[in-house]
């Protein structure tokens, strides 16, 4: 493998939507996960890359999108996992990273090869992101003890897709940069 980029999906959010109340006790459960995670690959040199809903606010951008999260009633889930100085940010609209946003270039510019997609909805988000990564001939590695979901016999088929279906590494956390 060459260059690495760990790829943070939707975890700076103030989780006011409809299905909130179903995520937040996996989002509880991965954050102390996803921290140290994030502490590894930054302390190993890991590129970090926060790929972050825009919630529809059309004219936000990433440090407005981290102060709304940090000001609102969820902002122990975001604390941890605030982006450093070396952290890149791109905004998306829609499910997929990939979607009409920048983060294929990027990727390419700088080289990688090798994503490992964390954060969440497991189901949905890292499900499409992991997607568009595979048919963009990228290799996908998905912590699973890093990945947040609504419904939990969702995600399992979701991460047992992206392994069969995309050749995804579907892996423990503790695994990656020990």
């Amino acid at each position: 493998m060459g260059k690495t980029a760990l790829i943070v999906i939707d975890m700076i959010n103030t989780y006011d939507h409809p299905d909130a109340e179903l995520l937040i006790p996996s989002v509880e459960s991965v954050v102390p996960v996803l921290t140290d995670l994030l502490e590894r690959a930054r302390r190993t040199g890991i590129t970090v890359i926060y790929v972050n809903d825009n919630f529809g606010e059309w004219r936000s951008h990433h440090g407005e999108l981290l102060e709304e999260a940090l000001s609102g009633p969820h902002a122990g889930l975001v604390r941890p996992l605030r982006p450093d100085d070396s952290s890149l940010f791109v905004v998306k609209a829609r499910h997929s990273a990939f979607y009409e946003t920048p983060l294929d270039y990027l990727l390419r510019e700088q080289q990688f090869d090798q994503l490992v997609l964390c954060g969440q909805v497991t189901e949905q988000c890292v499900l499409y992101s992991a997607l568009d990564a595979h048919i963009r001939g990228f290799h996908v590695v998905i912590p699973r003890d890093a990945v947040a979901h609504i419904h939990a016999d969702l995600a399992d088929a979701a991460l047992r897709m992206m392994e069969r279906n995309m050749g995804a590494h579907v892996c423990a956390s503790s695994e990656l940069w020990a």
